[in-house]
């Protein structure tokens, strides 16, 4: 029993110290048992669902030899898909295009056949042995050409067209190589003789320098669907009467009789055991892995965001599953690239990275050809998407990503597979690149359903709730004007603050300005917005209600976060700014009245901060009051002094234990106040009053 116990703390430690790696306070949120049991029974549906294939495996395929004869049970139409016919068909649609003869293309060709005719009898009749002609000639060539007749040439120029003809007539492709040309020419003008003879020998470098690189062909997309329709169409129906023989013992099964066999459910399947286990354990441990880096870069991760994640693994499973109903329009990119981008809006680019390697870590689709190529794209796009798409603070950017990634995958493809020598079709990889767009499009409108359906936070919902005009904040400065200007003030401190430290500025600007809303319930009760000196604590006279009007401000700031549906992180900054501390003041006045008061009753009921962000905030609503005192005059050095005594302070009390601040953290903080101080107490130049007044006509 010792071992075991010691076993598991073993285990724990090591979990806990893999966590905190990043800092030796770092907080964990911990996780109650019903969603601990609901998360991991979730893993297991993806990890079944994902090796479920092997748990049906045809013990038959065809042009295995069949055991026994099989004889028709019944009647029965079986409709068939020839595969070869079915593989050209999407080969067609993906890589293939007709063409057809381009007449005006074919007409230059000869045109410029017949004019290098004519420079020959040009040549042949000035026998000039120097003058340049549109072929070499050797001199028994040149020979040949100044002492033939007229009948002769006639002849020889007939069968030079007549070969022309034939070769366009059956189409030039320009990648052919230039001896691919010259045999063939060759073989066309077989009729003038022998090989080495001056009239077939001059014909084929007239035909060949005229073709090679040039085409005369053009796409016909008209003759493209005629194809298409006509390859699909070979797909036929099969006729089977009772009785029929399908399969005989020791003959191979063709892929016809295999058709009709899964028809009547002849075809045994059997679970591979072996490999579903494989496939079950590979991603049940990546899903889990998964988590726990999401646990790792999030500490305060709930529950419900594991879910999201391994909810979109699911997702994407179900869509390889579904290849069959999509057809030869399935990619990569519309699976991949899509919940990349809601998880790095999130829960941030490195889970957005961690769950683009599970994915592809647990993809079904055999990955080969074109596939392979296609795969690495999407892979690149959306490692793109992943750290981009975290730092967007607005709903345009994204909406330009939209409109850029596909663009960016679209020529990413056609450049990766013509390099790799595959050939491709620019409508198929258009249509993909509208397909993703139209996900991602989709996926940005679900953003905001999805942040409020699983407690997601992103930069452009920080940056919406950041508008003064929203109800709540403006609110605030017109019923609490002195609470605003406080917050303002905190704001800034904060900011600079999370700056210096690499926090979250675009979160703690958010909770700075909602941190204090509780106390619309009371603004008077709150010396900031009090007038003519006028404190409500002085005429109640009672220590023991003030404290309860001061926790009260934290209340009812959550009530209202809750009324008005603040994300969760932001609502955490209205209690963790406050924490545990004490009511200093009206703990002292308690305890003139009774000296064994209970130091508990005189303090805020937290929880103390659990994150940078609300720890940074508190210090700066501490420091804001004790920096605003300070004498212009104040130095520097004088300035940290005082701020860290306020800092120490409650990190002796205890405040900051569960933030993961670390000492240099809070010396960077500490200074960045000082400079935000700096900033607001900068000199002015006195301008001189003139002691008359100057007197304006009415």
């Amino acid at each position: 029993m010792i071992r075991i116990t010691s076993l598991q703390k073993f285990w724990h430690n090591l979990w806990r110290s893999w966590l905190r790696s990043e800092s030796p306070r770092r907080a964990v949120l911990q996780w109650s048992s019903p969603d601990k049991a609901g998360l991991i029974v979730v893993c297991f549906v993806l990890a079944i669902i994902s090796g479920f294939h092997w748990l049906q495996v045809p013990e038959l395929t065809p042009g295995m030899v069949a055991i026994t004869d099989q004889l028709a049970p019944k009647d029965a139409l079986v409709k068939y898909k020839d595969p070869e016919n079915q593989k050209g068909s999407e080969l067609i649609q993906s890589t293939i295009f007709v063409q057809v003869i381009d007449k005006k293309q074919s007409n230059l060709l000869y045109k410029n056949l017949t004019q290098k005719l004519k420079e020959l009898e040009i040549i042949a009749s000035s026998n000039n042995a120097e003058r340049v002609g549109p072929i070499n000639l050797s001199k028994e060539e040149q020979m040949w050409l100044s002492n033939r007749t007229k009948t002769i040439q006639e002849k020889w120029e007939k069968e030079i067209s007549l070969a022309a003809n034939r070769m366009l007539s059956q189409g030039l492709v320009n990648t052919l190589s230039f001896e691919q040309i010259r045999e063939a020419s060759s073989l066309q003008l077989a009729q003038l003789g022998a090989r080495e003879t001056p009239s077939r020998s001059i014909g084929i470098k007239l035909l060949s320098t005229t073709f090679h690189g040039r085409s005369n062909l053009k796409r016909d997309s008209a003759l493209q669907g005629l194809l298409e329709d006509t390859i699909t169409k070979q797909n036929r129906n099969i006729i089977v009467n009772t009785g029929d023989v399908i399969t005989k013992k020791g003959e191979p099964i063709s892929p016809q009789a295999y058709y009709v066999l899964d028809h009547f459910k002849l075809i045994k399947k059997s679970p591979k055991y072996l490999l579903f286990l494989k496939a079950f354990t590979e991603n049940l441990a990546s899903t889990l892995v998964l988590i726990l880096i999401m646990r790792r870069e999030r500490p305060c991760l709930q529950p419900r965001h594991g879910l999201l994640g391994v909810g979109l693994l699911i997702t994407a499973q179900l869509a390889q599953l579904s290849k069959g109903l999509i057809g030869a329009s399935f990619s990569p990119l519309a699976i991949l690239v899509p919940p990349t981008l809601l998880v790095s809006q999130g829960l941030g680019s490195t889970t957005a990275l961690a769950w683009l390697a599970v994915a592809s870590l647990q993809w079904q689709i055999p990955i080969n050809g074109m596939g392979e190529g296609r795969m690495m794209v999407a892979c690149a796009v959306s490692a793109i998407v992943a750290l981009q798409a975290a730092n967007m603070r607005s709903r345009a950017q994204l909406l330009q990503m939209a409109f850029l990634m596909p663009f960016g995958a679209l020529l990413s493809e056609w450049f990766l597979l013509r390099g790799r020598g595959v050939p491709n079709s620019s409508d198929q990889l258009l249509y993909e690149a509208v397909v993703m767009g139209s996900l991602l499009m989709m996926t940005i409108l679900l953003v905001p359903i999805i942040e409020n359906t699983f407690g997601l936070i992103t930069k452009a919902r920080l940056m919406e709730l950041t508008d003064q005009e929203r109800p709540l904040l403006r609110r605030l400065s017109s019923e609490a004007p002195g609470t605003f200007e406080h917050t303002l003030m905190i704001c800034g401190l904060a900011e600079e603050g999370a700056r210096s430290i690499g926090a979250d500025v675009d979160l703690i600007r958010t909770g700075s300005l909602y941190h204090d809303v509780g106390k619309l319930h009371a603004p008077e009760w709150f010396i900031e917005n009090q007038e003519e000196g006028i404190n409500p604590h002085d005429q109640l006279n009672d220590p023991y209600a003030s404290a309860n009007v001061l926790q009260a401000h934290v209340d009812e700031g959550l009530k209202l976060a809750r009324r008005h549906r603040l994300p969760r992180p932001v609502a955490d900054f209205i209690p963790e700014h406050q924490g545990t501390l004490k009511m200093g003041y009206f703990l002292h006045q308690a305890r003139k009245l009774n000296p064994s008061v209970s130091e508990s009753q005189f303090r805020y009921r937290g929880p103390s901060p659990r994150s940078r962000e609300t720890a940074i905030l508190m210090l700066a609503d501490g420091c804001e009051a004790a920096l605003r005192s300070l004498d212009p005059k104040t130095t520097d050095s004088e300035a940290c002094k005082t701020v860290r005594l306020i800092v120490e302070a409650r990190q002796h009390d205890g405040q900051l234990k569960d933030s993961s601040l670390t000492r240099a953290e809070v010396e960077l903080v500490i200074r960045a106040f000082v400079t935000v101080w700096r900033r607001m107490r900068h000199r002015r130049i006195p301008y001189p009053i003139s002691s008359t007044k100057r007197s304006f006509p009415a």
